[in-house]
């Protein structure tokens, strides 16, 4: 599927966390919602992408913005996970990755010459009316977490 774009609506995410709760995006109108795809918990690049999100969850909180972290793993990994690197942020289980379909967050990929179908690092940054305010596709951990702050900030002032 094709990602979603700028001022698109975003697409319903309806996910269950680690404690089998399920988050509803359509329960958080009226906030903002940052919903990150990574590939794996607990690998180097998804490591540096959380612990990035983890640091700048209280200032993300701050401007009235959730963070989800959105992968095919199941609760038991999100468990721990979460506990061996103390995050204190959402992640939920998409385990037939049916919204990272959706989102255009799944698809082809190739490493060490093998190809193969799997989550495509990307980012939303969702409205409080439910729209998308920006994406992020193919996305690099590094420094990916103060980019998606920096937009907040930027698409918070545009709100007025």
């Amino acid at each position: 599927m094709s990602m979603p774009q700028a001022g698109d609506q975003a697409p319903e995410v309806a996910l269950p966390d680690e404690h089998g709760t399920v988050h509803r995006l359509s329960e958080r109108r009226g906030r903002w919602t940052i919903v990150y795809f990574y590939p794996k918990d607990d690998t180097p690049g998804c490591t540096t992408e959380a612990c990035a999100f983890r640091d700048l969850n209280a200032e993300l909180e701050g401007m009235d913005a959730a963070v989800w972290g959105v992968s095919p793993d199941g609760s038991g990994s999100h468990a721990a996970f979460r506990a061996k690197f103390g995050l204190p942020f959402t992640l939920l289980c998409d385990e037939d990755h049916a919204v990272a379909e959706v989102y255009g967050a799944w698809g082809e990929k190739t490493n060490y010459g093998k190809t193969y179908m799997g989550i495509i690092r990307s980012s939303f940054l969702v409205d409080p009316d439910g729209r998308v305010a920006r994406t992020w596709p193919q996305v690099k951990a590094e420094g990916h977490a103060e980019q998606v702050r920096d937009a907040l900030v930027a698409a918070r002032a545009a709100r007025g």
